[in-house]
């Protein structure tokens, strides 16, 4: 077992939510000397330093050159996952039951989230008794909560259709049993955590509380929530790591975007401004003018790094009978005629020589002609700062579901092939 795996593991247990996944990731960056940055503030850069910036559940960094640079190298990926999300009056109770409401965040497996112990996190919004609203960090590992499902026997359906789910009714965590149920319930859990006057608002997610494990013979997979695309960030968190000094010409960046699953359209998301206000403050410090600009950004490359969909022989039918990745069979390069993956054959054919060069298997993935893809933020990013993108990923099983699984071969074939890119580009 590497030392990279290991690490993983350790990311995934830590980055419950998007912002935890950022704090961890502005943690590691930090003890690497990086330097944080406030969007809310003046920057004063340095040429040859290396900084980051969190907002909310995104965050961004980069190695600035010496000299003015001629073209960027990207790494970009999402940093949220489907999951169900606490409603703003959550609290219910049924008979001796206290319940909570839920909403569906993204495009979970809603079938993967019954009977199975679940964890309260994200962050809240808590007053002090004197002074200015504060955010807070919150995971309630020792309160979890479960989804029951109905028994078979009450459900005879179950046996002949399978479950058949209604959103409102059947996706409420059971909390707390007893006589004299908790009407405050949120902010009595909230403050065994936290010291504060008064709760003024939050955003919770309930969390599969499973930790990752290496599974298989030789441990050779792992399995965990989140890696959708929490792996994606870890590999382009240390492709950033390994990059000790920038090249003399490149700028390498790694930007990791909150809100891909619901559409990226929010101040943080790959729609918003945050990429675009990170680079005109490195602009800056370079004095670039317009049109050199536009010339570093018709130079540039970015890959945008998500999971994608592994060959499962239990549905061979589902995809096309010449693309079906394969775990522990490498990098994967996607496709789409409509689009909705950005590679083309120029960026295509750079990475398959890249493979090449740094001897790593790749593999290429095109959806079946009559099963739409799904998308990712490289379009989007592609669309908005006129970069040319690629997209690509490791094999993944089960994407979306609370329990995920990836090969550990494969991330580290990721690790390799990002490190390489964003100190060479192409």
């Amino acid at each position: 077992m590497t030392h990279l795996l290991e690490d993983l593991h350790h990311f995934l247990g830590q980055s419950p939510t998007s912002w935890h996944a950022t704090m961890e990731m502005g943690n590691r960056l930090a003890s690497l000397d990086f330097t944080p940055l406030d969007l809310s503030e003046k920057w004063k850069l340095e040429k040859g330093g290396k900084y980051f910036v969190i907002q909310d559940g995104s965050i961004a960094c980069f190695v600035l050159p010496e000299k003015k640079p001629e073209k960027m190298a990207l790494c970009a990926a999402h940093t949220d996952s489907p999951a169900l999300k606490l409603k703003a009056h959550p609290t219910s109770q049924k008979a001796n039951m206290q319940m909570l409401g839920v909403e569906i965040y993204g495009g979970p497996i809603l079938s993967t989230w019954f009977n199975r112990d679940l964890v309260i996190a994200g962050r809240i919004i808590a007053e002090q008794k004197k002074g200015s609203p504060e955010d807070f960090l919150v995971c309630f590992e020792e309160a979890p909560v479960l989804i029951p499902l109905i028994a078979p026997h009450l459900d005879r359906e179950i046996y002949k259709n399978g479950l058949v789910l209604k959103k409102q009714e059947h996706l409420s965590p059971i909390a707390s049993i007893g006589k004299n149920l908790d009407k405050n319930y949120i902010e009595s859990l909230l403050k065994q955590q936290i010291s504060f006057h008064k709760l003024l608002d939050f955003d919770l997610f309930l969390v599969p509380m499973e930790e990752p494990r290496f599974i298989g013979k030789d441990a050779e997979m792992l399995a965990s929530y989140r890696l959708d695309n929490l792996a994606s960030a870890h590999a382009g968190l240390v492709a950033m790591g390994n990059v000790k000094k920038a090249p003399k010409n490149i700028l390498p960046i790694g930007v990791f975007w909150d809100h891909e699953e619901v559409g990226s359209q929010t101040h943080v998301g790959a729609e918003s401004r945050f990429f675009e206000d990170v680079f005109n403050r490195i602009s800056s410090t370079y004095a670039l003018s317009a049109e050199e600009e536009s010339i570093l950004r018709h130079k540039s490359t970015c890959l945008s790094v998500d999971l994608t969909h592994a060959f499962n022989p239990n549905f061979e039918e589902k995809y096309d009978p010449e693309h079906k990745p394969l775990l522990g069979e490498g990098i994967t390069i996607k496709y789409n005629a409509n689009m909705r993956y950005s590679t083309n054959a120029k960026t295509g054919a750079h990475l398959t020589k890249m493979c090449e060069k740094l001897d790593l298997s790749c593999q290429k993935f095109v959806n079946r002609t009559d099963n739409p893809a799904g998308s990712t933020v490289g379009p989007i990013f592609s669309t908005r700062f006129g970069i040319e993108t690629a997209d690509i990923g490791i094999p993944q099983l089960s994407m979306h579901a609370a329990r995920e699984v990836i090969a550990c071969a494969d991330h580290l074939d990721m690790c390799t092939l990002l490190s390489h890119f964003l100190q060479e580009g192409f």
